[in-house]
């Protein structure tokens, strides 16, 4: 028997009524053109916007894809008032897999309170470009990053993968691929309600069917986008899908957060207890009454400043500043 959600936030609820004009809580695959529109309410920032004022240089690069594929972009934003080289945020943009773009989502509030450099890659969406290539196209842009550090204000030993819902998921699956390859190793991973199990079949996306943000149907419209007849199968990889890995040790230490009130929420309090079982480092935040991605979406509230102001706190006990 399906159990009823539990209750948003009280102060989230006025605001989910608004956001349903604009992203109801079901996504169908006829959907997604309208989802790459960009003048929605969140439209993509400017360079002089993410300037901040004069805080960030911002860069716009094009690095070596995958072998035999295109090229991928690297939006780059370094504090103009760094003396050394700093840690670097490698962010991957959320979007269901079918949207988004490397505009969205930058954390220059972690930048600007610990002096980060940001780098945030675009990759190729699904359905146009399925499995592999968004997961290669992060992982090509990971390469360069922690090749080229030095030359944009950076530390190579110091690389921090973070990304959010399906930015999340590909953020793991960076992981995982950078420890199965011998890669650029992480120091740490945030995964934010990160998009991770194509089988789509636990209690909390049951729980959130119409409801919410991004429910079980949104998730098989991107999941299905992405691995098309392979999804929910025998043979997905666990690098399109990473609670599909039979072995989570030696990963980065992970800070993982989700809301009590979205699909994600039982997929990624297991990825974290697994994380655990496999001897690892995580530490969890589930936010009781948060919907999917209410921080970025209602940032006033109380419960997304505690969201935010926890990876903060998270990130200064990595990084020992």
């Amino acid at each position: 028997m399906v159990m009823r959600p539990p209750p948003f936030d009280r102060e989230l609820v006025p605001e989910l009524e608004a956001i349903r004009a604009w992203l109801p809580p079901t996504v169908t695959p006829d959907m997604i053109g309208a989802g790459r529109r960009t003048d929605g309410p969140f439209p993509p920032p400017s360079n002089e916007e993410l300037a901040c004022g004069g805080r960030f240089e911002v860069e716009e690069r094009t690095v070596p894809g995958p072998p035999g594929a295109p090229e991928v972009p690297l939006l780059i934003c370094r504090p103009t008032t760094a003396t050394a080289p700093r840690p670097i945020v490698y962010n991957i943009h959320g979007g269901g897999m079918v949207a988004g773009s490397h505009r969205l989502g930058l954390p220059l509030d972690w930048a600007e309170a610990l002096d980060l450099v940001v780098v945030s890659v675009e990759y190729r969406l699904a359905p146009e470009h399925p499995h592999p290539a968004p997961v290669e196209d992060c992982y090509a842009g990971l390469l360069w990053t922690a090749e080229h550090a030095k030359e944009i204000g950076g530390d190579p030993d110091r690389v921090i993968l973070a990304g959010g819902s399906a930015g999340g998921g590909l953020a793991a699956a960076v992981a995982l691929l950078a420890r199965d390859r011998n890669g650029p190793q992480a120091i740490g991973q945030v995964l934010m309600s990160p998009m991770l199990d194509d089988r789509n079949d636990t209690p909390s996306a049951h729980q959130m069917a119409g409801v919410g943000v991004w429910d079980r149907t949104s998730n098989e419209t991107g999941w299905g986008a992405l691995l098309g007849e392979a999804r929910g199968g025998a043979d997905v990889s666990p690098y399109a899908a990473p609670a599909r890995a039979d072995d989570l040790s030696g990963l980065p230490p992970a800070f993982i957060d989700v809301g009590s009130a979205e699909t994600f929420r039982d997929e990624d309090v297991a990825y974290a207890s697994r994380i655990w079982q496999a001897g690892g480092i995580a530490e969890l935040h589930v936010w009781p009454g948060g919907f999917h991605g209410f921080d970025g979406m209602v940032p006033q509230a109380a419960l997304s400043r505690d969201a935010k102001a926890a990876r903060l706190r998270w990130l200064r006990r990595l990084l020992g500043e």
